[in-house]
C-alpha cells in the first residue's frame, strides 16, 4: 500500500491551478508552509484541500496529518474506497508523485525497489483522501484506494485514487458518489520511474 509520497509544488501554481477549474482556494490557517517535501512518510504533516465549513463554495487548504490511530495502534493511512458511500469528510491531497515497492529481483539484490509515479501530463495532481477528528492526534487525513489500473498493476494489487482535475469540484461538493469517482486510473495517466533513475521496463 502507498506509504510515501512526494509533493515539491509551488504555492502559486496550486493556488493558480486550482483558480483556474474555479475552486475559490483560502487559507483559513494562514498560506501554509511548502518547502519540497520529496519524502512525506505515515504521520508526516502535509497540505490537503477540503470544502470550507460555511456556505461560500470556497474550499480551504490547511495542513494535516497523515494516518489516525486504528486497531492495535496501527496507523491508518490508506482506507479503502470499494463498496463505501465515502460522502463525509472528503479532501484532496496534493502531490507530484506516490512510491511504492516490488520485491527483489535481481541476482544479490536485497531490498525492495523502490518506483516514484509521476503524472504523464500534470506536473502535480491529487488523490483523493478522507479526513476525520481523531480523539489522540486531532484531525488527520488517509489516502483512499481502489483496484489498479493498468500503469499500477504490474507493481502493487491496489492503487491510491487519483482524480481527473475535471473531477476534484465534484469530489468536494460531494456532487458525485464515491462510487462513481474512485474508480482505476486510466492506462497511461502514471509514469512509473526507480528512485535511481532508470525508468521502468515496459512489462513492470
Amino acid at each position: 500500500m502507498c506509504n510515501e509520497a512526494a509533493r515539491r509544488i509551488e504555492l502559486g501554481l496550486l493556488r493558480q491551478d486550482f483558480h483556474d477549474l474555479r475552486i475559490p482556494l483560502r487559507f483559513p490557517e494562514g498560506a501554509p508552509n511548502m518547502a519540497p517535501l520529496p519524502s512525506i512518510r505515515i504521520t508526516d504533516p502535509t497540505v490537503i484541500v477540503r470544502a470550507s465549513f460555511d456556505a461560500s463554495g470556497e474550499a480551504e487548504l490547511v495542513t494535516r496529518r497523515w494516518s489516525w490511530p486504528g486497531a492495535h495502534g496501527r496507523p491508518v493511512y490508506n482506507y479503502r474506497s470499494d463498496d463505501r458511500n465515502i460522502a463525509r469528510g472528503r479532501c484532496l491531497i496534493p502531490v507530484d508523485g506516490f512510491y511504492e515497492f516490488t520485491a527483489p529481483t535481481e541476482p544479490g539484490q536485497k531490498r525492495k525497489t523502490k518506483w516514484l509515479f509521476t503524472h504523464a501530463r500534470e506536473p502535480w495532481f491529487c488523490i483523493a483522501g478522507v479526513w476525520r477528528d481523531d480523539a489522540a492526534v486531532g484531525q488527520a487525513f488517509a489516502m483512499l484506494t481502489t483496484r489498479p489500473g493498468p500503469d499500477i498493476a504490474p507493481y502493487h494489487d491496489r492503487q491510491v485514487v487519483v482524480l481527473d482535475p475535471t473531477d476534484w469540484s465534484a469530489w468536494l461538493d460531494g456532487s458525485a458518489t464515491s462510487a462513481d469517482l474512485c474508480r482505476p486510473a486510466p492506462a497511461g495517466t502514471l509514469t512509473p520511474t526507480r528512485v535511481d533513475g532508470t525508468p521502468a521496463p515496459p512489462d513492470g
